[in-house]
């Protein structure tokens, strides 16, 4: 009798502990390694932004101290957080716990998926079926959810929000929000979303990654008065990027986008994109990206990074070197120590 394979590990890069961490008052991300390392690469424009006294230094020092140790426990307190939700959460909307439904998609992305899936299906084809943001930039816009399923899942996530349940941070530059898998609702919601509908949508957008979307990282952030209301500019730890604003009434909060972070002067003359309730926006996770700041009202987005090993595991985006691996829970950034089973040209690229 033939034996299940055993579930594949995935990792982290072990720069997560050192790189990319995010100063917010500075508006800097930062690789901290030691005190004099710090010194020595980012004191003259640490200076410039601000940090000029010994008292800020330490100040600075002692948060980048406390960030490195926070991730360094972040898989043991995930998994932590997760079981205690499982055992004692109780959603004011079990609905949207359910398996993902055709009716919870809008028909514009139920149709474009489709056509992705069909015989002689090209990307001139699906461009008729969605919204061309950027050519050049290759970002794209198409309605994702009905307007009654983002009303159930804002319900839910207000509802956790207001519990004495543990909660995570969703990622480094934002405070407010809900890591989807602490939740549960990573296998019934975002995994089929990406293996039904993203992958073969995004085959026919971005051929580079066809055939090898193999995880995701999924959360929601908000935006409020006396909370996060704008985002610094940044590059995602994905391959490609879903954005689907889920609501509610706001004014302000524009996303804009630079050129990939690679490319020399990456933030001149920035698009800049406006959100628009249950449509989602797609782009390549390494665009230099940000929100402007939040007018009125509370913006509450959901974001899942699409990530594929057989890329990732050659080239670690954050630190641009081959990664150095270290076991990690669940889906970890999307790195294994072996080759994914079926491998596509996205390998090779």
């Amino acid at each position: 009798m033939a034996t299940a394979a055993a579930p594949r590990r995935f990792c982290r890069c072990a720069c997560f502990r050192s790189e990319n961490l995010y100063v917010a008052r500075y508006g800097l991300h930062v690789r901290f390694r030691s005190e004099q390392q710090l010194r020595q690469d980012y004191g003259p424009v640490l200076r410039s932004r601000g940090c000029v006294s010994p008292k800020d230094f330490q100040q600075l020092l002692g948060e980048l101290e406390k960030e490195v140790e926070r991730r360094q426990r972040l898989g043991q307190e995930s998994a932590a957080r997760k079981a205690l939700i499982a055992s004692s959460y109780h959603p004011a909307r079990p609905d949207v716990y359910n398996s993902l439904q055709d009716v919870a998609l809008a028909p514009e992305f139920l149709a474009a998926a489709e056509y992705s899936t069909s015989p002689g299906a090209d990307l001139q084809g699906l461009l008729q079926r969605l919204e061309t943001v950027s050519e050049e930039k290759r970002i794209y816009r198409l309605p994702v959810f009905t307007a009654p399923f983002c009303q159930a899942l804002l319900e839910e996530l207000e509802h956790f929000e207001q519990s004495d349940m543990p909660k995570g941070r969703p990622n480094t530059m934002n405070n407010y929000g809900v890591l989807l898998h602490e939740l549960g609702l990573d296998e019934p919601l975002v995994t089929p979303l990406r293996e039904r509908f993203l992958q073969p949508l995004m085959a026919l957008l971005y051929p580079e990654y066809r055939g090898c979307l193999d995880t995701h990282r999924a959360f929601v952030v908000k935006y409020a008065p006396g909370q996060d209301r704008e985002l610094g500019c940044h590059y995602d730890n994905a391959e490609l990027t879903l954005n689907v604003a889920l609501g509610k009434a706001f004014t302000g909060g524009a996303l804009y986008f630079g050129d990939l972070f690679q490319a020399p002067s990456a933030l001149a003359n920035p698009l800049e994109v406006e959100h628009m309730v249950g449509q989602g926006i797609l782009h390549r996770g390494g665009q230099l990206h940000g929100a402007r700041p939040l007018g009125t009202g509370e913006r509450w987005n959901l974001v899942v990074w699409l990530r594929a090993s057989a890329v990732r595991n050659r080239l670690c985006p954050m630190c641009c070197r081959e990664p150095d691996l270290v076991d990690d829970e669940g889906f970890g950034d999307g790195f294994t120590r072996e080759e994914p089973a079926t491998v596509d040209v996205c390998a090779l690229t």
